[in-house]
């Protein structure tokens, strides 16, 4: 353990180099919880916030302490009772203030990979909200973009798959069947750069986070 974690934290100050020339703001945490205190004190009162579907911000935490804060506009799809009111939702995510999401994959060189089914999170993640926080364990950093999509299309899609229980090859065969039917890799997309500095935050974690 202590090797990996030091491995990880060696890996994250060449990963935030290059969030910073990416024009991103990067931080490395060692801890869930140094990661969580961090995320939130970013989020003043009186802010709108909403997030995209991610497993990390629910193993740290996030998700449960931003639902349970009364002094923010918290827009959750899970609070949508008909699909015009979830339509809303996502609609209102795409102008609030913090957006909060993990990545897919991430490079070494500081470039961010995600693949998406609606494009809603993808959505906000290029265009709409003020601020994009996204959380991400070290598991989820490779060397390149084509590494990235291989690792989001074989490894995160078919465990989310499995979570979301999608009627697709690689929920029952573990790998990437190139479907066209209830998939949830409609969306791809590479983020090179954030076109306005800094409106892109991303917490490293030094821990392994999500799919």
């Amino acid at each position: 353990m202590r090797i990996k974690k030091e491995y990880y934290k060696n890996l994250a100050t060449t990963v935030l180099k290059g969030l910073e020339k990416r024009h991103m703001d990067g931080y490395y945490c060692d801890s869930i919880e140094e990661a969580k205190k961090l995320a939130l004190s970013m989020v003043p009162a009186d802010s709108s916030v909403s997030f995209g579907g991610s497993v990390t911000l629910d193993e740290t935490g996030v998700l449960a302490a931003l639902r349970s804060r009364d002094d923010i506009t918290l827009y959750d799809r899970a609070t949508a009772t008909t699909p015009e009111e979830n339509k809303k939702i996502m609609h209102d995510a795409l102008s609030c203030d913090y957006y909060f999401m993990s990545s897919n994959a991430i490079t070494t060189d500081g470039e961010l990979i995600n693949i998406d089914g609606n494009g809603n999170r993808v959505a906000a993640l290029i265009y709409g909200p003020d601020n994009v926080i996204i959380i991400a364990g070290m598991n989820k950093i490779v060397t390149s973009v084509e590494e990235g999509i291989i690792r989001t299309r074989n490894v995160a899609s078919p465990q989310n798959c499995i979570r979301l229980d999608k009627d697709t090859p690689c929920k029952v065969n573990g790998v990437c069947g190139n479907c066209l039917k209830d998939t949830i890799c409609d969306q791809i997309v590479i983020t090179r750069a954030s076109r306005v500095p800094k409106r892109i935050k991303v917490i490293l974690v030094g821990e392994d986070l999500g799919f």
